[in-house]
């Protein structure tokens, strides 16, 4: 018998590097995280063990340690590399943008230059919408003009970059570069979710904590955009279609396709408040908020055109916003304090 064929998930134990880790496992790969637990908690690992019922196989450590990229990608044999780990908050990217270039940018040489050395030729990297910018019109297509608003946009539009020429350089190298919008929701057990360290910078975790009683109200960052209610519009993806996205685009690297970029997406955009609506209709509580001034660095609306990814990966989102909704409160709601114990 065969042994299942390994797949590296650099920062696997985030977010949606968990995520994917499930729904690798259940599509037959093997998994292998790498992650230095510096933005999330190895707390997940029991809880990956839990949904999957098999050991995790991790790897402590930083993404931007070359040797350990090099002696992971040799030791288990690696196929395939999904690049997740990196520093993702805007707001931050503005305070501190050294901490992102170099950890951003940083982490992506390092492991091109490992790829490089041990002959692994298959990367998928956890790219952005915000390589975007201020878009001039909605829907986004692949071929729309990139540019950034903040340091975040403008590492993940560096990294593109590196990435194509590095593929260019090394012929056998293959890319397929992801540009998620806003992932949401949660796996539908509870058992793994997104869980922000101090204030959220996402909308979905911030309405999650109002309702369950850890803040005491939404900041809504402007009512004046334009847009049908003056409140940003964004394209909300669930987690566990992105999940699914990131094993279509595995399988289509190692069944020999060429470097290819597609937005994840629904398609749809929705306003905060529309968010809020679903989220009360979801949870049967009361969400308060508070209408603030703009944040320095958003946009107005941001929702993809997800035709490419159908065509390219034979992919598209099959999850509703009441789901998201759904499946973030039974996250929120049973792990009230995330992973950290109560």
């Amino acid at each position: 018998m065969t042994s299942p064929t390994t797949i590296l998930l650099t920062g696997g134990a985030g977010y949606i590097g968990s995520h994917t880790y499930v729904a690798l496992v259940e599509a037959g790969y093997q998994p292998l995280i790498l992650d230095d637990f510096s933005n999330s908690d190895p707390e997940v690992l029991q809880r990956l063990q839990q949904i999957t019922g098999r050991e995790v196989l991790c790897q402590r450590g930083n993404a931007r340690d070359r040797a350990t990229l090099e002696a992971l990608l040799t030791q288990h044999q690696v196929q395939a590399v999904i690049h997740f780990a990196g520093f993702k908050a805007v707001g931050e990217s503005v305070a501190q943008p050294l901490k992102y270039f170099e950890n951003n940018l940083g982490s992506t040489i390092a492991l091109l230059q490992a790829m490089a050395t041990t002959g692994c030729q298959k990367l998928v990297f956890s790219s952005s919408a915000t390589v975007y910018g201020d878009p001039a019109s909605v829907p986004i297509t692949e071929s729309f003009p990139r540019s950034h608003t903040n340091p975040y946009g403008h590492t993940k539009l560096v990294c593109e970059d590196m990435i194509a020429a590095q593929c260019a350089a090394l012929p056998a190298l293959r890319a397929g570069v992801l540009r998620y919008f806003n992932p949401v929701g949660a796996h539908p057990s509870g058992l793994i979710g997104e869980d922000p360290s101090g204030i959220p910078n996402n909308l979905m975790p911030f309405v999650t904590q109002v309702a369950v009683g850890k803040r005491p109200r939404l900041q809504v960052f402007g009512g004046d955009y334009a847009t049908p209610d003056g409140t940003g519009v964004r394209d909300y993806i669930h987690v566990q279609d992105l999940a699914q996205a990131h094993v279509a685009a595995v399988r289509k690297l190692l069944a020999g396709a060429d470097t290819f970029t597609v937005n994840v997406g629904t398609g749809q955009g929705y306003s905060v408040l529309d968010v809020v609506r679903a989220f009360e209709q979801a949870s049967g509580k009361p969400v308060p908020y508070d209408v603030v001034a703009r944040r320095p660095g958003d946009v107005a609306q941001c929702y993809a055109d997800a035709a490419m990814a159908k065509a390219v990966l034979d992919w598209q989102a099959a999850q509703n916003l009441q789901s998201m909704c759904e499946d973030s409160w039974r996250w929120q709601s049973r792990n009230p304090d995330g992973y950290r114990k109560a």
